[in-house]
């Protein structure tokens, strides 16, 4: 257990829903609710229905300098959890260990007092986790330079903006030496430039033998700095795993419901279209087959356009548009054009290779076209393409890359020649070996 560095076990918290309820004390609210209980039958209370279980049975325990992301629904848990382990709140049964000193930045604000100064909350936050004045005067001018709130240092934090609050929430946080560090969704809050300096110093942090518990709803950035995920859900576990497994299996899950990757008219009289063709079907599918998983960056997928022919011997041919959620088209593709087709049901199916797409929700055009020039159908289709980015990255960027597509092209790199100029220059015996990145 030495090595151990939040323990867990049977962890519940039930909160009271009555508790919420405020107390009305003008003549008019308690009239209203006297005349209402006139109406409603007398009950015995029922204590399961006023309260509710945020947490429950939870166990699991993480060892110092691993990075553990907490994934799952709002209302999941995760808040409560944090809010535990940082002693803001305590549980109703079981307990939670955490050995070392905690930092954490839970919601915007929270540490702050906001009548005091940026600086004078810098110190009284360090003394809140048991800093001594020189400690934290040793690490101040990083916390302020990193923050980047010089001109505001000595303005009361009330008059901060959310981003200004983030950016020294974070930065007390993670500069103040704590063994264990707490940080929720609040770095959707900053911009990208600041985010990606906030991950990075996350990273940073566990390579420093440092223990970071991360709560985000981006895949992209829980997949890239953590190994192990915990999914929860209605205040329990559901998976506690590898991330790469976890969040498929989150996405997958999240998905469902909202799964419309299909339309199908039966009456070919109500179907869209015209006289020469009407629509039958459209859905979009992973090429293995496998419905009930996400199409991500990697995913091969393809589109399915089934219709009826109208006229015999007619000389059709499909061509898609494909759009990102901007508009902005992405890329067209067609059918081959290889010659007249008969009156009757048709199925034509587009594939689209992985490591292509980038992230974000698209749409798309399906156009008829006969002998090749002459359009006689367009038909914006509902099916959006979900594609998703749970791709690990190196530490470059853990957002969105830029760009319409993302292709995975082949890169390669030899040696030519060591030049007489190179060759009598002092050099570096740093060598990077080729490795994909991205430019944020």
């Amino acid at each position: 257990m030495s090595n151990v560095s939040i323990y867990v076990e049977n962890l519940s918290k039930q909160y009271s829903i009555a508790a919420g309820k405020s107390l009305q004390n003008n003549l008019v609210d308690q009239l209203t609710i006297g005349f209402m209980n006139l109406f409603q039958r007398s009950e015995d209370p029922d204590p399961d229905k006023d309260s509710f279980w945020a947490l429950k049975d939870v166990s699991f325990e993480i060892k110092a300098g691993d990075i553990v992301g907490i994934i799952g629904n709002n209302g999941a848990g995760k808040s409560t959890l944090l809010k535990i382990l940082s002693r803001i709140t305590v549980p109703t049964l079981g307990r939670a260990e955490v050995y070392g000193r905690v930092g954490s930045l839970l919601e915007v604000g929270t540490g702050f007092h906001p009548e005091l100064t940026g600086r004078e909350n810098i110190f009284l936050n360090g003394a809140i986790i048991g800093m001594k004045k020189d400690e934290i005067r040793r690490r101040f001018d990083e916390i302020v330079a990193f923050a980047e709130i010089e001109k505001f240092l000595d303005v009361p934090v009330k008059r901060y903006s959310s981003g200004m609050y983030v950016r020294l929430g974070f930065s007390v946080a993670a500069h103040l030496e704590p063994e264990i560090l707490l940080v929720d969704e609040v770095l959707s809050v900053g911009d990208s430039a600041f985010q990606k300096k906030c991950l990075d110093k996350i990273r940073n942090a566990s390579l420093e033998g440092r223990t970071v518990f991360f709560i985000s709803h981006s895949m992209t950035a829980v997949n890239s700095l953590c190994k192990r995920v915990i999914w929860l859900k209605g205040g329990q576990i559901v998976e506690d795993g590898s991330s790469t497994e976890v969040v498929t299996k989150y996405l997958a899950t999240s998905l469902k419901g909202l799964d419309l990757t299909e339309e199908v008219w039966k009456d070919m009289n109500e179907a869209p279209g015209n006289e020469m063709v009407r629509l039958h079907r459209i859905c979009v599918r992973r090429q293995d087959g496998q419905q009930s998983d996400p199409l991500t960056m990697q995913s091969p997928f393809r589109i399915e356009i089934e219709f009826w022919n109208l006229i015999a011997e007619a000389n059709l041919h499909i061509t898609v548009h494909l759009y990102t959620a901007d508009g902005i088209i992405a890329f067209a593709t067609g059918s081959q054009n290889d010659g007249p087709i008969p009156a009757g049901l048709f199925r034509t199916v587009g594939y689209i290779p992985g490591n292509l797409m980038n992230s974000g929700i698209h749409r798309f055009v399906v156009l008829f076209i006969k002998d090749s020039s002459c359009l006689i159908h367009r038909h914006e289709s509902g099916v959006p393409i979900n594609i998703l980015d749970i791709s690990k990255r190196d530490g470059t960027c853990y957002g969105k890359e830029p760009g319409v597509v993302q292709p995975m092209l082949k890169w390669t790199t030899e040696y030519l020649d060591m030049t007489p100029e190179i060759g009598n220059m002092k050099m570096n015996n740093h060598y990077t070996s080729d490795r994909d990145a991205c430019v944020c």
